[in-house]
């Protein structure tokens, strides 16, 4: 079912990320039918300090058919979703997805071609329908001047959202020894595995890493970790912690206040989404490699052998993401060597930067008397394309 809902910016990432604009743009954010892409689109959303409307589309069986065959069209999804989508047409949409890449589209070119289309991830289409493509390093775009290659995801952690949850996570922190460890920790991805045996050997390393400093661990699961890995890891935990089963454990998830209440952090290598939020902390991080441990699955090794012998397109190398984290001093391997504290990295900022830009607008930190200067991130290597 659609929904249309219009929605200020809830989130105040930082001073130069609030809008000074006269008259604000109409902003239509299409959102994503994954968890992921949702929170990249929002993280946006927030940042450009605009009011939004958020377009929740509903989708058919054979929503995928447009996209693949490149359509300009709306037969993807429901006529509730369609009805919701009327004039006035707006000014700027940001989406991502295969799926909804048809109907921004079709925004667009019932706007006249007024409307700016900003996409997040990888697109299926050619970059000429597309006004901005966002991207991470995992995805291997070509440099373009219409792709802004940034080094992490967009989220909605800042400041602003980690003072939250420090305040409403400290109690249940308070009788655990310092410094406090986070561990964050994924599942099966794409080539990545998260068996039984990975899951302990992370469990004793971050037990060994809490015990030798006298601290403890904050720990959460995510929905994506197997059953019988939070048992592996739960099982071989020696020292204080607080553990957070993710579908078993009753209660909020305590990812944010880990995130807002850890001293250092250690984060499963197969979500670049969890990493580029552990970075935004400044807190010291360190990856959990989980590309070659003793488990395997099926799909794992399909993957691998689509990333060898397939098209780009079809795979994502989030090792090109992992090794730019590392040469850019903001992560290390857990094990290899004390974790280093975070350069600031302002993705969030410079894709602020580039959409305001797309639409002629002057942005804060262009005027020197605005006090709002942002630091740009890195320039970052590139995977074929």
């Amino acid at each position: 079912m659609s929904e249309a809902q219009t929605s200020a910016s809830s989130a105040d990432p930082s001073p130069q990320s609030r809008s000074a604009d006269p008259a604000p743009p109409r902003v239509w954010v299409v959102t994503g039918y994954r968890g992921v892409e949702r929170t990249q689109i929002m993280g946006l959303a927030d940042a450009l300090g605009w009011p939004y409307e958020i377009k929740t589309l509903g989708y058919r069986a054979w929503d995928w058919a447009p996209g693949l065959a490149r359509r300009v069209s709306v037969a993807g999804i429901d006529p509730a979703s369609r009805a919701e989508l009327t004039p006035p047409w707006p000014d700027l949409v940001i989406s991502a997805g295969m799926r909804n890449e048809p109907v921004v589209r079709w925004i667009k070119a019932r706007s006249g071609g007024h409307t700016k289309l900003v996409h997040l991830g990888r697109p299926w289409v050619h970059y000429r329908h597309l006004d901005l493509v966002i991207t991470t390093p995992q995805y291997r775009l070509p440099e373009r001047p219409d792709v802004l290659q940034n080094l992490g995801t967009l989220h909605r952690v800042n400041a602003a959202s980690l003072k939250d949850a420090r305040a409403r996570w400290t109690a249940a922190f308070t009788d655990l020894p310092r410094p406090r460890i986070g561990v964050v920790i994924g599942g099966h991805s794409g080539p990545y595995t998260l068996g039984p045996s990975a899951a302990a050997d992370l469990g004793r390393q971050a037990a060994a890493r809490a015990r030798a400093a006298g601290g403890a661990l904050l720990v959460t699961t995510s929905s994506r970790t197997p059953p019988g890995s939070i048992d592996a890891l739960t099982g071989v935990i020696d020292v204080p912690a607080y553990v957070y089963r993710y579908g078993i454990d009753a209660g909020d998830n305590p990812y944010l206040g880990i995130l807002a209440g850890a001293d250092e952090l250690i984060v499963t290598s197969d979500s670049i989404a969890m990493l580029s939020e552990a970075v935004a902390t400044g807190k010291p991080l360190s990856i959990y490699d989980l590309s070659g441990g003793g488990d395997t699955r099926l799909a794992g090794q399909a993957y691998r052998f689509l990333m060898r012998h397939g098209h780009p397109r079809l795979t994502r190398d989030l090792s090109l993401f992992h090794d730019a984290l590392i040469e850019s001093g903001r992560a290390v391997w857990l094990g290899t060597s004390p974790p280093p504290a975070p350069p600031p990295l302002d993705d969030i900022g410079r894709a602020v930067k580039r959409v305001r830009r797309l639409l002629g607008l002057a942005d804060p930190a262009d005027d020197p008397t605005s006090g709002a200067a942002r630091t740009v991130g890195p320039a970052l290597p590139q995977g074929g394309g």
